[in-house]
This record gives C-alpha cells, sequence and structure tokens, in this order.
C-alpha cells in the first residue's frame, strides 16, 4: 500500500478552499459577497495568514473571488458569458457536458483509487456526511447535485495532491451552476441508481480496496456519459428542455 503524508500548510490551504468554493458553489455566498478578512479567517479558523492568503489566492484562480485592492475580496458571478454554465445553446451545453465526463473519466478514477489507499478517517466521515446530506435531498425529491459534487471533491481532497483538488474545483464551477439554472425529470429509478452507485464507491474507498473503487468509479461515470451521450441525441431531434438530467444518472434499463 502507497501512503502519502501531505504537507500541512498545503493541506489547510486545501481544506479552506474547499469550504468556501462549497459555499459559493451552493449560493451561501452570492456573488457581491464581501469575504472576510485575512485577520478575521485566520481568526476563525486558527491558521495562519500564510494559509489564508494562499486558499484566496486558489479561489481568485478559479474565478470564484476578486480582490479589490484596499477594499477586500468578493465573490464573483461564475456563471458569465461564453462559459459552458452560462450557454444558451442547448445542443453546445449537452456537447461540452460529454466534453467535461470523459476529462472526468480520465481523472476520477485514479483518484477513487489513491483515495483507497490514503483516506483518512476524518476524511471518510466528511465524505460520509455529503453523502447522507445528498441522499436526504434525493429523498424529498429536491437537487442534490451540489452535495454530490462535494462528495467527489472529497475523493479529490484524499489524494493529498493540490492538482486533483484544483481541477475538481474548476469542473465543479460549471457542473454545479448548469445544475442551478435547470430542473431534472429524475425518476425514482434514477434516483436509486445514483445512490447505489454513490455508495459503491465510498464502500471500496472506506475498506481500502484499490481495485474496486476504480472500478465503482469507472461505472458510475460511464454511466453518467452515456446519460450525456443520449441528451445529446434527444437534443438535435429537438426533445430536451435542458442539459441537467444527465448529471449523476443513467436509465437503468438503457
Amino acid at each position: 500500500m502507497v501512503s502519502a503524508v501531505p504537507d500541512r500548510r498545503l493541506n489547510l490551504a486545501q481544506q479552506l478552499v474547499l469550504d468556501l468554493s462549497r459555499r459559493i458553489l451552493a449560493g451561501e455566498l452570492p456573488a457581491g459577497t464581501k469575504l472576510p478578512t485575512e485577520q478575521v479567517i485566520t481568526q476563525e479558523r486558527g491558521v495562519s495568514r500564510t494559509v489564508v492568503r494562499e486558499a484566496l489566492s486558489r479561489l481568485q484562480a478559479e474565478g470564484l473571488v476578486e480582490t479589490r485592492r484596499g477594499i477586500g475580496t468578493f465573490v464573483v458571478d461564475t456563471i458569465r458569458p461564453g462559459d459552458f454554465q452560462g450557454s444558451q445553446d442547448e445542443k453546445g451545453g449537452a456537447y461540452d457536458a460529454v466534453a467535461i465526463i470523459e476529462l472526468r473519466l480520465s481523472l476520477e478514477v485514479e483518484a477513487a483509487a489513491i483515495a483507497a489507499q490514503c483516506a483518512s478517517p476524518s476524511q471518510l466521515l466528511a465524505m460520509r456526511a455529503a453523502l447522507d446530506e445528498a441522499h436526504a435531498l434525493d429523498l424529498l425529491g429536491e437537487q442534490s447535485t451540489g452535495l454530490d459534487f462535494e462528495f467527489h471533491l472529497q475523493i479529490a481532497q484524499c489524494t493529498a495532491n493540490s492538482f486533483f483538488v484544483d481541477a475538481m474545483t474548476h469542473l465543479g464551477s460549471m457542473l454545479v451552476s448548469a445544475a442551478q439554472q435547470t430542473t431534472p425529470a429524475v425518476t425514482e429509478q434514477l434516483r436509486s441508481l445514483q445512490v447505489r452507485e454513490r455508495e459503491q464507491i465510498y464502500a471500496a474507498v472506506a475498506r481500502q480496496d484499490v481495485e474496486a473503487a476504480r472500478a465503482a468509479m469507472r461505472l458510475h461515470l460511464t454511466n453518467c456519459l452515456q446519460r450525456a451521450r443520449s441528451v445529446v441525441q434527444s437534443t438535435a431531434e429537438g426533445g430536451i428542455d435542458g442539459i441537467q438530467a444527465y448529471i449523476g444518472s443513467v436509465d437503468p434499463d438503457s
């Protein structure tokens, strides 16, 4: 088994990036919100100013915040003209969704394998909490994409590799924003399948089964890809109202 000993300062910065990006993407910190000062965040989180500055720099690089000299750091509108999430071309958006899932297949399958080797008890608890919250929303028939993405982001965090985390954070700014603009028509069967796939990934990571983690993530994202391609086909035929139906689901009978 390969072990990883992450740099503590880097890990603290990643944790701060994860928390702030999740709150921004979930709408808890809407566009225009001024973030607390470095000093306030330092005191609230019990971290150094270096950690805070590194986290804010990463958020700015991802286009989630902007720093105005002498004024402060503000959340920016993540839905911008020309971006995937702001696209008015349904067909183009669906094609982009396919491309993004293809990228996720090359990224997250290996991230899951590394997570199975390196996940700490506290990281498993965070993954479990995200899953439970997502499942609760599913039962209510509400949108759980934000929490589902947080689960995937937690897996990236387990790798202790900042490039995995940065890549996933960037993808999240597109996928979650797209989800918030559409209303998915997801059946109970599809929700049940989504829950089962999530649980299979978590179980494999929790029991440190590297190959099972790879297989579970590959199956989940392959199903997502199949669904996305069906959206592209349906859009071409003029029968799609939005692109969100593909995210995290696939028809069990297909």
